[in-house]
């Protein structure tokens, strides 16, 4: 089928197809190495998961207690920091953001660096000719475009480029079953202190209003479980409205708590099919007006609070992975496996969100292999951001090439900025030097850069 597209005058060195959580980070990367590059995005801002879907804050992935994901990571939380839109708690942690200052630092820092960003825009097909991607059609309001340039990189999170240049890849796990999806929201007007001496009281230590985290999920010996059981049998709440449920404070936003939930009903788990994703957002708001006369009735300080914020977009974990030039297992993780060509370094657990009947969160965090030391970590190889058959295209970010349990450890937002700033260095290198052939790159070479950079790899 021929499409019937114009096709842009202009070229560029790169193009990031997404500018998510990796694609953001991987466009900053690419401009500061001097190419020329353009960020393709659906939403009106950046940021993806962190700032669309709302994911705060950004999961802790340390060893020996020191961060792993340091170079653009640390930048992005000092800029953060600096606005008043970031925080770190009394116990070192750095990660707590606000999702709408994060908007402002992302696109002042790709701004900054050089790089082009063009919203609400959305990837059509790769136009690929002898493995190799010549131009990429995306759809806005001028209609069909074709966008040629060096260099591709898919941080659409889904695989849409790669898929679409017939890159093989693996979805879900041994049945084809994705983890659980969310749609994150907030309250505000909120009593946080008031909601702090009940959380305090009721067995969910808090170290002070400003740094509230609580949470409650079926069978995991939740001080807060008896208040689901009583909402249940009341019909506050469904069954699985307690399936997982997580509350944070947020830097910024006083009087302000961010949910990680509801989780969308368990047949509706494809991410990446759009039926799946519309049906997300009615089932998703649906949840949430109950959790919020939940948190009403059951939750001091919460009797005055509203529905401050929807995300706009719905929190995928996994759908698409690429199959990649090589594929980290869960036993690479397990034993803190290292490679040659290490690009990023991870402690985070294991964490699957199971939809299957019975299943509950699976959050590794204690066992007898060497993972599970203090001061562990293991390395993701720049090969698994590498697709197979394509010549000029990286995937780094939640679509990288792993197992179904190994992306669930590696899929968190700070993995993601790692993986996307070597992807955005790797791709400039390419694309300046190599015709655009990505495994030209001198990996060596990459990690000296990113560790000159401030990274750690």
């Amino acid at each position: 089928m021929t499409l019937p597209y114009h096709t842009e005058p202009r070229t560029w060195d790169v193009l990031v197809a997404g500018g998510g959580t990796a694609g953001a980070i991987a466009g900053i990367a690419a401009a500061r190495a001097g190419a020329r590059v353009l960020v393709v995005e659906a939403q009106g801002s950046l940021g993806g998961t962190g700032t669309n879907a709302w994911v705060t804050p950004l999961m802790r992935n340390v060893s020996a207690g020191r961060n792993l994901n340091r170079g653009l990571t640390d930048e992005l939380k000092a800029r953060l920091h600096a606005r008043g839109d970031g925080a770190t708690d009394p116990g070192g942690n750095d990660n707590w953001f606000n999702p709408e200052g994060m908007k402002f630092v992302l696109e002042e820092m790709l701004l900054e660096s050089g790089g082009e960003v063009l919203y609400h825009t959305h990837v059509v097909q790769p136009l690929v000719e002898v493995g190799r991607i010549t131009a990429l059609v995306v759809h806005n309001k001028g209609g069909l475009q074709a966008l040629h340039a060096g260099v591709f990189i898919d941080s659409t999170g889904d695989a849409d480029v790669a898929v679409g240049a017939d890159v093989p890849f693996h979805a879900g796990d041994e049945e084809g079953i994705h983890q659980a999806m969310s749609l994150r929201f907030t309250l505000a007007g909120v009593d946080t202190g008031r909601l702090c001496a009940f959380l305090n009281a009721h067995g969910q230590g808090q170290t002070g209003p400003s740094f509230l985290h609580f949470w409650m999920v079926w069978g995991k010996k939740s001080t807060l479980e008896p208040l689901f059981r009583e909402a249940v049998d009341s019909g506050v709440l469904l069954e699985r409205d307690g399936d997982y449920f997580q509350g944070f404070s947020v830097p910024g936003r006083p009087g302000e708590i961010s949910f990680n939930c509801p989780r969308i009903r368990a047949d509706l788990n494809d991410g990446a099919d759009p039926w799946h994703l519309s049906a997300a957002q009615t089932d998703g708001r649906a949840a949430i007006d109950r959790l919020t006369a939940f948190c009403r009735r059951y939750l001091k300080g919460c009797e005055s609070a509203y529905i401050g914020t929807v995300a706009p977009m719905v929190g995928v974990r996994e759908t698409r992975r690429i199959v990649g030039e090589y594929t980290l297992t869960l036993e690479d993780i397990l034993d803190c496996r290292r490679f040659e060509d290490s690009i990023c370094r991870n402690h985070y657990p294991v964490d699957i969100h199971s939809v299957k009947a019975g299943a509950h969160l699976l959050h590794e965090r204690e066992g007898k292999a060497p993972y599970f030391a203090p001061d562990a970590y293991h390395e993701i190889p720049y090969r698994s951001i590498v697709p197979q058959g394509i010549t000029n295209l990286l995937v780094p970010g939640r679509s990288a090439s792993s197992t179904f349990e190994a992306q669930s450890a590696i899929r968190v937002q700070q993995n993601c900025h790692t993986m996307g700033e070597a992807a955005g260095i790797a791709a400039a290198w390419s694309a300046r030097e190599h015709g655009g052939r990505v495994r030209c790159v001198d990996v060596a070479a990459l990690q000296a850069e990113m560790r000159r950079l401030g990274g750690n790899v």
